[in-house]
């Protein structure tokens, strides 16, 4: 699935570490991310943990997909910042799912994201 991700390898994301219901990406701040506050976006911050979250729940084998998420945006990050989101599976029953990413500059949490995922029921290709 991230091979094919074009999206998120696109904006420089780097999977880092992969388990059953578990995924690090990791992505640098680059200076076409800041915003004119001179800050990363907040749709980018979302966007690296929506990217988590998505290898996480597609650890299984099956074809999942988001069926919502919410995010708090905690602490600005900056031109330069390397954030770290690292996604855990809260609880999968039957084709549901809710997955927890906290994106980090180093030791600071700079947003919370909660994610809702949906099986399709049928395998991942190449999987």
């Amino acid at each position: 699935m991230w091979s094919a991700d074009t999206a998120s390898t696109g904006l420089g994301m780097v999977l880092e570490q992969v388990a059953p219901g578990e995924a690090r990406v990791s992505m640098r701040v680059r200076p076409d991310m800041v915003n004119g506050h001179d800050l990363c976006h907040g749709g980018l911050v979302a966007t690296l943990a929506d990217s988590a979250f998505a290898v996480a729940c597609n650890t299984y084998g099956e074809v999942t997909v988001a069926s919502g998420f919410e995010i708090d945006l905690l602490e600005p990050a900056r031109l330069g910042d390397t954030l770290t989101a690292q996604a855990r599976e809260v609880v999968r029953r039957g084709r549901s799912g809710l997955y927890d990413v906290t994106v980090r500059r180093g030791d600071t949490v700079v947003a919370e994201f909660r994610g809702r995922s949906r099986s399709l029921g049928r395998p991942v290709p190449g999987a």
